[in-house]
């Protein structure tokens, strides 16, 4: 008896414990850890399918006659109230913008959500959702490309392996849509992939400001100067009889604003909070997936060995760059 009180330290320090009986404080611990991490998840996949149902409500819209400047400004003015709302709720008791932040929020807008968006809904107009995601899904590898041009940083073999693998998949999903519908495709392409860019570019320039004036802030704020800038692009560039839309049009851009541009915003910044950037970078790997099987079901989109072989690399490739990106330098 004695032997055995000497050495259940020893026996402790390896696992082996002499008590089975795990206090409740540390099992509910564990369980809220398990909820915090389960809702997490939740959150991120039903982020990254309801940013993914964008391109598909896009699409439904155009069936009714409708472009893309009119288009996205209804788009914008049922998201407007939400990101305003955002945007105070975030400033509460925060001090006020210097004239440099308030100039730095104006770009940002203009380029990550104003261009971005204006340029994915025109060149959703001549290639399918499924093309349009696989080429959006691209931006981290745009982000790298932007960093090593303007600041010079290094890029490691690895990422260099994983865009080679991502690219090769858009370009045999973008060949097949070329085929059936010649210089249509390339345009559209070229427009999606000039928005992926854009959007690149706030996410390089926005690092520093999400430090001074926090992430929550400045997508309101940011998002806010879109919506803006959609509506005076409608008034400068149609006639406001334009407006005179199919009722249709009307509820899908409801539909878009809420359930595709604002609720993925907060749910995937509540993911981020409860499972970090990084896992839940990796869940959103099903948005391409999720845009393929809605484009299928929903549009009619046809669905090929392509157009898998494509998806599968694209998917592959982001997971290789996105691994390698997060490997520390040796």
């Amino acid at each position: 008896m004695r032997a055995a009180t000497a050495w259940r330290p020893v026996f402790e320090c390896v696992g082996v414990s002499f008590n089975q009986k795990v206090p409740a404080a540390q099992s509910q611990q564990a369980q809220a850890a398990r909820k915090k991490v389960a809702t997490g998840l939740a959150l991120a996949l039903f982020g990254a399918i309801a940013f993914s149902g964008k391109a598909i409500i896009v699409k439904l819209a155009y069936r009714h006659g409708v472009d893309a400047v009119t288009l996205i400004m209804y788009r914008m003015l049922f998201a407007l109230p939400i990101f305003a709302v955002m945007a105070w709720w975030a400033s509460r008791g925060k001090p006020p913008l210097s004239r440099r932040d308030w100039l730095g929020v104006v770009g940002l807008g203009v380029t990550g959500y104003y261009l971005a968006s204006y340029l994915d809904f025109a060149g959703l107009a001549y290639i399918s959702a499924s093309l349009e995601r696989l080429i959006l899904y691209l931006n981290p590898t745009l982000v790298m490309l932007l960093g090593w041009a303007l600041y010079g940083r290094a890029i490691r073999w690895g990422q260099a392996l994983g865009m080679a693998i991502s690219y090769s998949g858009v370009v045999l999903v973008f060949g097949l849509e070329a085929r059936l519908q010649g210089a249509d495709a390339a345009w559209g392409a070229l427009l999606v992939f000039l928005s992926a860019v854009s959007y690149a570019i706030y996410m390089v320039y926005s690092g520093e400001m999400v430090q001074r004036i926090g992430s929550l802030r400045l997508v309101g704020l940011a998002t806010t100067v879109a919506c803006l800038c959609c509506l005076l692009q409608f008034v400068l560039l149609r006639p406001l009889s334009a407006a005179m839309v199919a009722p249709e049009v009307i509820w899908l851009s409801v539909l878009n604003a809420t359930l595709c541009t604002a609720a993925p915003v907060l749910m995937v910044m509540m993911a981020i909070e409860r499972i970090g950037a990084g896992m839940a970078a990796q869940t959103g790997m099903v948005g391409p997936l999720s845009t393929i099987l809605m484009g299928v079901w929903i549009l009619g989109e046809p669905f090929t060995l392509w157009v898998a072989a494509g998806t599968a690399l694209v998917t592959a490739g982001i997971f290789v760059f996105t691994r390698m990106s997060r490997h520390p330098v040796r």
